[in-house]
């Protein structure tokens, strides 16, 4: 198949100026790489405060921020949500990481400062708090193991019926107290892990774009069988670390 034939996928990058903390960009590179080894032409759409919001797209990814990023970017959301709800009913698969997690809940809370509205496809609140929950961790999921890296001091509380992404293993997740690390909405999951994610958690990665690819294609044509020693590797090294 030449390259010209090949199927294509559209992802879209929620504010990569604002929202690209601790390596969040890696989930972008990672869905790019690893689509093209399965076989797909990669395209990625930058979505940056005040953006035209593109009429197709099949995978949207976002990341974590300084407070300041969020307050900017909390207020340009509002615009987005029509389509991001109509994605999300769509079963268009998102990944959203720490800062937009928190901003595809209800709202957050600062300390001291103003409330920052959310989208709500997710039934969750976020409040800051004054303890920062850092370090590596580990959750077990539908996915199976995932390793990260958690940096936040956001204390997220899941409402009636909200499915977390996982159950913690090692580490915060989303309050400390209750043992639950992200959401899942349909085909939207969100999450505090950094490191970033998808480089160390390839099965997480290749679901998102199978869903995309399913989504856009159906039964799907094209689909490789990769390679993913290296990845297993720094997935054992993250493990193995202390908190």
């Amino acid at each position: 198949m030449s390259a010209h034939d090949r199927p294509s996928l559209r992802i879209l990058h929620l504010y990569p100026q604002h929202m690209n903390m601790y390596g969040d960009w890696g989930n972008v590179l990672a869905l790019v790489k690893r689509g093209q080894w399965h076989g797909y032409d990669m395209q990625v759409i930058g979505l940056n405060p005040g953006d035209e919001i593109p009429t197709e797209v099949d995978l949207v990814v976002g990341g974590g921020g300084q407070d300041s990023g969020q307050v900017l970017v909390s207020h340009d959301l509002q615009r987005l949500a029509d389509q991001l709800h109509t994605w999300a009913e769509q079963d268009t698969p998102m990944l959203v990481i720490c800062g937009l997690y928190q901003l595809f809940g209800h709202f957050f809370q600062p300390v001291g400062g103003e409330r920052l509205p959310g989208i709500g496809i997710f039934n969750a609140q976020t409040v800051g708090g004054s303890k920062r929950m850092i370090g590596n961790t580990v959750v077990n999921s539908t996915f199976g193991e995932l390793v990260g890296f958690e940096n936040h001091s956001g204390v997220t509380t899941l409402g009636q019926g909200q499915q977390p992404l996982g159950q913690v293993v090692k580490g915060a997740g989303n309050n400390g107290k209750d043992g639950t690390e992200g959401a899942v909405y349909r085909q939207v999951y969100g999450s505090y892990l950094h490191g970033s994610l998808l480089p160390k958690n390839p099965v997480l990665a290749d679901a998102l774009l199978h869903a995309a690819a399913s989504g856009k294609y159906g039964a799907l044509q094209q689909w490789n069988t990769l390679d993913d020693a290296v990845a297993d590797q720094a997935r054992n090294v993250a493990k193995s670390r202390p908190r």
